[in-house]
């Protein structure tokens, strides 16, 4: 089960629960990723609010690893989510808001969201759902 106050979340992908979390390990991998010099550059990049499907495979991706699952971004990019690529960005957004604390969805422009991760509750990109 995950604890939200380690910054883990449960999420549905492929019919399986998996815990996904962002360790340090797993935020530097997305440093690198984005070519982030530091955690602020990051946060600065994710408050776009605007996401692609290769940003969504990078921070589930991360957050799986980072939670012990061995899963490669190309295995990722071939499991499907329950809510299409709406769930996978509330998995995303669920994933950063524990990894970067209550109150930022105004900062990282997070849609907020109640339940289990990937049970979208509300649209996480303007104009979708």
């Amino acid at each position: 089960m995950a604890n939200h106050l380690r910054g883990e979340i449960s999420a549905g992908l492929d019919g399986r629960k998996w815990t996904l979390v962002l360790t340090l390990g797993a935020l530097a991998e997305l440093e690198d990723a984005f070519s982030c010099e530091d955690l602020q550059a990051l946060v600065d990049r994710f408050s776009t609010g605007r996401f692609s499907a290769r940003d969504l495979i990078r921070i589930l991706g991360a957050g799986l690893r980072g939670a012990g699952n061995d899963v490669s971004d190309d295995q990722l990019a071939l499991m499907t989510s329950a809510g299409g690529v709406t769930g996978y960005a509330a998995i995303a957004a669920d994933l950063l808001r524990v990894t970067f604390g209550d109150g930022q969805e105004e900062a990282l422009n997070l849609p907020s969201s109640k339940g289990e991760a990937g049970q979208n509750q509300t649209a996480p990109f303007p104009g979708a759902g």
